[in-house]
C-alpha cells in the first residue's frame, strides 16, 4: 500500500467524480457505496470495489469521503474504531464548522489524521478546474497533495482550523444565493415591461463584474474597521432602496426581497453609519438579530 492508494466511500455523483478523477490520474482506487451497483462503471474503468466499510479503508492510507452529512460519516466510521489508526481522512461532505471541528477531535481520538473538505464546483468540473478547500494540518495535505490535486486545479490549503472550509463554504452560498436573488427579482421587474431575462442578462453580467471591482476596497475597509464612502453613503443607498421598492410595489412585483435589505440598512443608519460606505453593513451582520 503507497500513496497511490486512495479509497473512496460514497458514489453519488460527486463521489463518482472523484473516483472517476483519481483513476485518470493513474490512482490504485478502491471504492465503497452502500448501493454496490453504483460502483459498477469506476470498476469497468479500474477501480477496486470493496465488500465492506473495513475492507475499503483497509486498502488505502488516504480515504476520501463524500456522503450527505456528516451523521452519515459517523454511521459508517464509528464502528471501525481501531482501524482507522494511521489513515487520513479526508471528509468533502458538506456540513458546518462545528461539525468540522469535532469529527476532527473524534478522528485524532482514533489515531487518523483529518482534513475538511469544500468541492465548490459541479461534478462535472472534479479533475479540471474544480475548486476544492481543505482545512486541518498541513502536514496530512503536504503528504497526499499529488492525490488531492487531481481533483482539481483550484486546490487550496486554508490552514490548521479544521472549520475554515466549511465556513468558506457557507460564505460561498451566501454569496450565491444574494447574487441570484437579486438577478431574479431584477428579471422579474423588467419581465413586467415585457423585457425577456435573455435580454436582461448581458447587462447584469457588467454589473456583477462592477460590483466585482468594488470587493477588494470593501475587503480592506473590513479589515480596518474604517468605512469611508468613496461612492455614496449608506444614506444615499437607502434613498435608492425606497425607488427599488416603489417600482416593485408599481408593477405589482414582490417587494419582501427589497424591503428586506432597506430594513437591515435602516438599523445600520439608525446605529450610527449612515454618512459612512455601504462596507459598514457589515458590522450589522457581525451581530446576531434582535
Amino acid at each position: 500500500m503507497t500513496r497511490k492508494h486512495v479509497t473512496v466511500l460514497g458514489l453519488g455523483l460527486m463521489g463518482q467524480a472523484l473516483a472517476g478523477a483519481l483513476l485518470r490520474d493513474g490512482y490504485t482506487t478502491t471504492v465503497w457505496n452502500r448501493t454496490a451497483a453504483k460502483a459498477d462503471d469506476l470498476v469497468a474503468r479500474g477501480a477496486r470495489p470493496a465488500g465492506s466499510v473495513a475492507e475499503a479503508v483497509a486498502a488505502s492510507p488516504l480515504v476520501i469521503i463524500c456522503l450527505t452529512d456528516y451523521a452519515a460519516v459517523h454511521e459508517l466510521l464509528d464502528p471501525l474504531d481501531g482501524e482507522l489508526d494511521g489513515r487520513v481522512l479526508v471528509n468533502l461532505t458538506s456540513g458546518t464548522s462545528q461539525g468540522a471541528r469535532e469529527t476532527a477531535e473524534w478522528a485524532r481520538q482514533r489515531g487518523a489524521a483529518y482534513l475538511d473538505g469544500a468541492i465548490l464546483a459541479t461534478p462535472e468540473a472534479v479533475g479540471a478546474d474544480a475548486v476544492i478547500l481543505y482545512s486541518g494540518p498541513r502536514t496530512a495535505f503536504d503528504r497526499h497533495e499529488p492525490a488531492l490535486r487531481a481533483l482539481g486545479s483550484g486546490v487550496t490549503h486554508l490552514g490548521t482550523d479544521h472549520g475554515l472550509s466549511s465556513l468558506y463554504d457557507v460564505a460561498m452560498l451566501s454569496l450565491m444565493w444574494n447574487i441570484l436573488n437579486g438577478f431574479l427579482h431584477g428579471a422579474a421587474l423588467l419581465g413586467a415591461a415585457g423585457v425577456q431575462a435573455t435580454a436582461f442578462t448581458p447587462i447584469a453580467n457588467k454589473g456583477i463584474e462592477t460590483v466585482n471591482g468594488w470587493l477588494a476596497a470593501y475587503a480592506r475597509q473590513i479589515d480596518e474597521g474604517a468605512y469611508p464612502a468613496f461612492d455614496a453613503t449608506l444614506d444615499t443607498h437607502l434613498a435608492a432602496m425606497e425607488h427599488l421598492i416603489h417600482e416593485s410595489e408599481h408593477l405589482g412585483v414582490n417587494a419582501e426581497l427589497p424591503r428586506f435589505v432597506k430594513t437591515l440598512a435602516d438599523r445600520a443608519a439608525a446605529a450610527g453609519h449612515g454618512g459612512e460606505g455601504y462596507a459598514a453593513m457589515v458590522e450589522l451582520f457581525r451581530k446576531p438579530a434582535a
